[in-house]
Order: structure tokens, then sequence, then C-alpha cells
């Protein structure tokens, strides 16, 4: 009855998001104002509670739509931000009215999770020196709450396509003379990057990077091929229902490239992205699986090491039976 019941909310979820499709589409502009405001509202609204759909699954024609509308909400992001990003700018010292940003806090806490489960996952700890962020974009949020929250001390390169998203970023910046002069904003593909990416210690990937889970894949292979040894990858994927939203990544397919995946997170608050934790590393196993160390305890060879937010529930592990914290960690309360 249980699994007839979701087949049920499944179907009602999927007709209810091709509805919404249909109506993104024929928008005459993916830009701010009030009809499309409305519908990605209400897009976002049936996309973030819980659900069993498996957006991987779904036939051919549900899985085009799908596809097409990660690349309508990518468009509409991209000119929500601009928009947001021109806004700020008019303003003497933009960073003091971030606030404006209706999804500002949203930032503030991915960022804040991120940086938990790199401290938390990535063994002895993380200190960088020097951070990349592919995919920055005209309101680089992730970089500034990281830098002014989380790494007083770090260099930050963002790294964006699109060069107009880069001169927008760097305005806002033009008044603050220390995360300001942390930060410094370049106009390239990752696929042009090399040797650039070996002198990172920590290298974020953004969600709408390689939208296509083959698009996806290459990059991640790409970066595992030029990055150090023993540097850390976060990448920002999607679980269930907000696998319609953003592009949904294969911890496997991060293994294949090159990484030790160290930590899965599915946020199911207003986090829309998950996080994966990886690390560079010489000794991957032919799965694309390590053995998770540190702080986690080992894990068994190929389970994928499936952790809530550390600062709100202390870990849970997917295969816990190879997990021998597992009752130390489940009534921890942990503070960074």
């Amino acid at each position: 009855m249980a699994a007839q019941n979701n087949n049920k909310d499944v179907a009602a979820l999927v007709e209810k998001i091709t509805g919404l499709h249909a109506a993104i589409a024929k928008l005459p502009s993916l830009s701010p104002s009030p009809d499309v405001d409305a519908l990605f509202t209400e897009l976002v609204t049936a996309c973030v509670p819980p659900s069993p759909v498996d957006v991987t699954k779904l036939g051919p024609e549900a899985q085009e739509m799908r596809e097409g509308l990660i690349r309508l909400c990518s468009e509409a992001e991209g000119k929500l931000e601009a928009h947001y990003s021109d806004m700020l700018a008019a303003f003497d010292n933009p960073l003091d009215h971030l606030g404006i940003f209706p999804y500002y806090s949203n930032y503030i806490n991915l960022s804040k999770l991120e940086y938990e489960l790199l401290a938390r996952y990535v063994p002895g700890g993380i200190a960088p020196v020097r951070v990349a962020f592919i995919g920055s974009g005209p309101l680089p949020f992730s970089s500034f709450v990281l830098a002014a929250r989380h790494l007083p001390d770090t260099m930050f390169d963002n790294y964006d396509l699109c060069g107009a998203a880069n001169d927008r970023a760097s305005k806002l910046f033009r008044a603050d003379t220390d995360v300001g002069a942390r930060m410094s904003f370049h106009t390239a593909d990752v696929a042009d990057l090399a040797s650039e990416l070996a002198k990172y210690d920590v290298v974020f990937l953004a969600a709408l990077v390689g939208m296509a889970a083959e698009d996806k894949a290459k990059v991640i292979v790409h970066l595992g091929a030029h990055m150090a040894d023993g540097a850390a990858l976060v990448v920002r994927s999607a679980h269930g229902a907000r696998g319609f939203l953003y592009p949904i990544v294969d911890p496997q397919d991060i293994g294949r490239g090159g990484f030790e995946v160290l930590a899965v997170c599915h946020p199911d608050d207003d986090v829309v992205n998950s996080v994966i934790i990886a690390q560079k590393s010489k000794e991957v196993h032919a799965d694309g699986l390590g053995s998770a160390r540190g702080a986690g305890g080992q894990y068994a060879r190929g389970t994928v090491p499936v952790v809530s937010p550390p600062c709100r529930f202390g870990e849970m592990v997917a295969d816990v039976t190879q997990n021998h914290k597992r009752d130390e960690f489940a009534n921890a309360e942990v503070a960074f």
C-alpha cells in the first residue's frame, strides 16, 4: 500500500511540475517580474519538501521535461542575480546591503554547511591558503560568506564563463579592503584550466556548471586530472524532487574522476542543494569510492557515507553496520 501511495504521489508531483514547466516556457522573458517570481516560487514550493521521487528513473518524456526545466531555472537564476547585482552596485558599499537579495540567508546556510562538512570530514581539517570557486556568477555570495565568516585568511579565485558576470561581481567588492582584497575574478571555461588548478587547497563546483550528467562528469574528470593530491572538492548536487531544479551528481562519477568521496549530505530545510565532499587521492578503489577517514571513522569499501548536517543532528551514516562510532556520534552535539 505504501508503494502504491508513493507511486500516486510521484505521478501527481510530476504532473504538477510538468504544468509549471509549460507555463514557465511560455513566459516572454525570464527576467524578474511578478509573473516570473510567482511561477518560480510555486515551483520551488513544490520541489523542496521531502519526496519519494527518484528523478533519475523517470521516463524519457519526463526526463526531457526535467532537463528543459533545469535550463530554464539556470537562465532565470542568472537574470535574477544580474538584476540584484546591479541594484547592489549602486550603493557606496554594496557588501553592507546584501540582505536585499531575497535568498541571501540560503547562501549563508549553505556555505556554513559546506564549511562544517569540510572541517569535519577532510582528514586533518582544513586551513586553505587558496580556494577556487567554479561558476561564481554575478552574485558570488558563497565566496563572500566563506571568506567573511569561515575562512578569514584564505584567497579566493572565482571563475565564470561570462565576462559580464565577473564585471558585475567585482564591483560589489570595490569598497571592501578585507574580503575585497582576497577576491579575484577570472573569465574562463573550467575545461581550459590546467596547471592553475594544482594551486588550490579546495575547489567548489557550482550546481549549474555542467547541467547534463555527462557534462558534469567530464568536468569532474578534468578537475581530477589537474587538482593537487590531497586537495578537497565540494560539489553541489540535489536530491528527491529538488532534482527538478538542479542537476543530480552521482557520487560514483566523482570517484571515477579520481576522488575519494568523504561525505554526502542531503539537507531537508531551506538549503536546496545537496553537498558532496571529496578529496583528490591516489588511493581510490576501482569502484571509485575510497574508505572515508577522520572524524567519521571507517566506512565499508564502496559505500557512500550519507550524513546529516553536522550542525543539527550529529552524524547519520548509510550502511552503519561498518561504523563503530555510530552510537557515539548519534548522541553527540556538534558545534563549529
